[in-house]
């Protein structure tokens, strides 16, 4: 019998360090393929100067991205990420950018490209409050059931209670259990009412709070994005702290069960 439990053992922990050693593989494979990307030339130089203070690799691999995966990328902006993702996920994988329709007209130059034949636009009703300076969310839903990983970057500052409602419920939805909801934010203080120098600032505790209440748990945070400079006050387009924000970077799993 001990000789069984024994063997047994053994065979688990080397069907462990084998799965481990696979995981590394895809990562490393993964991290090659977005160095490639960020060295592509279709990427402008404003956009190269910003990779320094954004550290995609860093970001993705805390993402657990895989040059396999489904990904969600909601609020694509102006395709900085869309830019270095789609060349990622090219062969394996699938890329759908969540955005106003209108809004993402505005990439389709980027996405008439051969090497960014994963992406998919993703029209979602959501469109842009000018006067409360947030997104007003309607109904959404991704389309999907089986995606591996939403990204959600320095878009979650736009969202009031409400909206952030909606939209992590939507991503709920599209993952499949197992898969990772990606957050990344310029920090507010904790509990800190609203004004106008933090509007673009989203607390920390209430996102995890928020996300956790749509049925996530939280695996990982990271402080990668941690500046010291940053003493959380001012708008984060000021000259004293613009690309040098503190950022909160926070993983969430749907579960397996």
């Amino acid at each position: 019998m001990v000789t069984r439990i024994t063997s047994m053992a053994m065979i688990a922990a080397l069907a462990f360090s084998l799965s481990s050693v696979a995981r590394a593989d895809d990562v490393s494979a993964t991290q090659a393929k977005l160095a490639a990307a960020l060295a592509m030339d279709h990427r402008s130089d404003e956009n190269t100067a910003r990779d320094d203070n954004r550290s995609p690799e860093a970001a993705m691999d805390f993402c657990r991205l895989r040059d396999d995966m489904t990904v969600i990328e909601f609020g694509p902006g102006s395709g900085w990420y869309t830019e270095i993702l789609g060349p990622v996920l090219q062969e394996h994988g699938r890329l759908l950018i969540a955005y106003k329709a209108s809004w993402m007209e505005k990439l389709d130059e980027l996405l008439s490209r051969s090497f960014m034949s994963a992406v998919e636009k993703h029209p979602i009703d959501i469109s842009w409050n000018s006067e409360e300076r947030r997104f007003d969310v309607g109904e959404i839903s991704y389309g999907v059931t089986d995606a591996d990983l939403a990204l959600n970057i320095r878009e979650y500052h736009n969202l009031n209670s409400e909206g952030a409602m909606v939209l992590n419920h939507a991503t709920y939805e599209a993952l499949e259990p197992g898969g990772y909801y990606c957050i990344i934010d310029h920090t507010r203080r904790h509990m800190e009412p609203a004004n106008h120098e933090n509007r673009r600032r989203a607390d920390p505790v209430q996102v995890i709070m928020e996300v956790q209440s749509a049925g996530f748990e939280l695996v990982d945070a990271t402080d990668l994005f941690f500046r010291a400079d940053d003493e959380l006050r001012y708008e984060v387009g000021r000259r004293s702290v613009k690309g040098n924000t503190d950022r909160f970077s926070l993983l969430f799993r749907k579960p397996q069960d």
